[in-house]
């Protein structure tokens, strides 16, 4: 196949690496997401990755716990997910490396945009970890400002369902599925494609959404390639 694109950010929700097992990592799925990540890294393209933390944590524990701690181990849980994402795309021979936004030496290394551009022009790909590294941040505004920093050229944010809907599919059998949507439109019409902060920061900085289903890892190589699957969403 022939990459359409030179660089991507790839965004992928933690709860995706549980499997079916819905919580904690399924080594199966992880083989299959990271062979994928693999075959596009293959293709020429530059990787970055930001991972959610939903297979470990999702919130507050109770409606007293504060939500800037709350968030804290959010972050930290996308960390151990950065670290498994490195270490299964090594194990397949592919020089990755994890990044944490929350500075913890002895297991990742410090988010550097500098650092990071440099190992994506030498072929490895770059987990981010720890969101923002600041609370109150989805991990969709990570990706959002990850990808601006990289200069990706496209989020590919890969979800658990085949595109962006006028409403929620699985709740909506008449829910209509769009092929292609303008960011104005997403902030408008209050889509759930990303949060409004991450849509925003892609439309201020002109990086387009391309949103499809992770449930065949395989739409990793389809996107790159640059074949019609999912909602595009443009600046």
């Amino acid at each position: 196949m022939q990459a359409k694109y030179k660089r991507i950010l790839l965004k992928i929700s933690g709860e995706v690496l549980a499997g079916e097992k819905g919580s904690g990592f399924d080594p199966a799925k992880l083989d299959v997401i990271c062979k994928a990540i693999k075959q596009t890294r293959d293709m020429g393209v530059q990787i970055g990755l930001v991972v959610g933390g939903g297979n470990f944590w999702r919130g507050r524990s109770s409606e007293n716990m504060n939500r800037a701690r709350a968030d804290h181990i959010g972050m930290l849980a996308t960390v151990m997910n950065a670290i498994m994402l490195e270490e299964t795309l090594r194990n397949l021979g592919v020089p990755a490396t994890a990044q944490s936004a929350i500075p913890m030496n002895a297991v990742a290394e410090p988010f550097s945009q500098r650092e990071a551009l440099r190992r994506l022009e030498a072929g490895e790909v770059v987990i981010f970890g720890g969101g923002t590294g600041s609370p109150f941040f989805s991990t969709d505004t990570c990706a959002a400002i990850r990808a601006a920093e990289i200069g990706a050229e496209v989020i590919f944010k890969a979800t658990n369902v085949d595109g962006v809907y006028n409403k929620d599919p699985g709740k909506n059998p008449d829910a209509v599925k769009y092929d292609t949507l303008t960011m104005d439109e997403v902030l408008a019409q209050n889509l759930k494609v990303m949060d409004s902060a991450a849509a925003s920061l892609c439309r201020d900085n002109k990086i387009q959404i391309l949103v499809f289903n992770l449930n065949d890892p395989q739409n990793i190589v389809r996107a790159s390639s640059g074949e019609n699957i999912g909602t595009v969403v443009t600046v």
